[in-house]
Parts: C-alpha cells; sequence; structure tokens
C-alpha cells in the first residue's frame, strides 16, 4: 500500500494538540493538506481518532468522499452533514456528523490520530455513517494512506 504524506498547520507531529482545537477551545477542526496521492484516486477520507479512551478507539472526526483533486481541509470546517463537493461527515462517537475535538477525562496526555486514506472510488453511503460503516465500506479500497498523531490533556 503506499504511503502519503500528511500535514497540518495546527501542530507537529508528535506534539500537543492546541486548545483551539479541542474542547477546552473553540473546538475547530485542524487544516490538514496530503500529498503522493496516486493518479487513480476516486475520494479521500480523514478520520481523527483516539485510542486511549477509556472505552476504547473514540472517533472525532469522518469527513469522507473528498473529491479526488481536493487534497487540504481548511481549518474550521463548517459543522454540517453535507457539503458542495460531495464531500461528508459521518457520526463520530458523541453521536455528531461534524469534528468534535479532542475531550479526554482528566490525567495524563491521550494521543490522536489524524489519518487520510485515499480510495479507489467514492463511498456509496447513506447518513448516518458510523465508524464500523466507513470501515467496511472502505475495506479493499485503500489505494493509500498516512497520518499524524498530537497528543492532549485536560
Amino acid at each position: 500500500m503506499a504511503r502519503i504524506v500528511v500535514t497540518t498547520t495546527a501542530f507537529k507531529d508528535g506534539s500537543e494538540i492546541p486548545a483551539e482545537f479541542t474542547c477546552s477551545g473553540k473546538n475547530v477542526s485542524p487544516s490538514c493538506e496530503w500529498s503522493g496521492v496516486p493518479d487513480t484516486a476516486g475520494s479521500s477520507a480523514v478520520i481523527m481518532d483516539d485510542p486511549d479512551a477509556p472505552s476504547g478507539l473514540f472517533t472525532h472526526w469522518i469527513l469522507f468522499n473528498i473529491p479526488p483533486g481536493k487534497c487540504r481541509i481548511e481549518s474550521g470546517i463548517p459543522k454540517k452533514q453535507a457539503f458542495e463537493d460531495g464531500s461528508m461527515h459521518g457520526t463520530n462517537s458523541f453521536g455528531r456528523a461534524e469534528y468534535s475535538g479532542p475531550c479526554p477525562p482528566p490525567g495524563k496526555p491521550h494521543r490522536y490520530f489524524l489519518k487520510v486514506y485515499v480510495l479507489d472510488s467514492k463511498l456509496n453511503l447513506r447518513a448516518p455513517v458510523t465508524r464500523n460503516a466507513i470501515d467496511s465500506a472502505m475495506k479493499g479500497h485503500i489505494l493509500a494512506e498516512g497520518g499524524i498523531m498530537g497528543t492532549f490533556r485536560r
């Protein structure tokens, strides 16, 4: 599987996520940019999750059906389900179709993985799209992937 390079202006890989992108601040989505996309791309998906949550993997953001020519998401993406370019929010672990930033219980820092998946096609999914649904739909369609990790603690 091919690797893509994922970056954000919000934080460096392995560093602390600024409060602006968490429940302790404005709770806006970070920017996200990726490069090295295969020519055969049909769409991309962005997923941000916390594997350190007390209940297990906790998903904070799902954005899928991002058009193949688009390789950047601006910070502060609107909190709505569908966008004019065809991309859509999936339902996060808070039960909302939007970005919901890191908000761990007080204590040790949690890790947050922001991953981008380049797919060979658009995903034919109807809302609400859960993490299980997106994982199942992407299976066998991932051409490339990459990501970065940030930490946050309250």
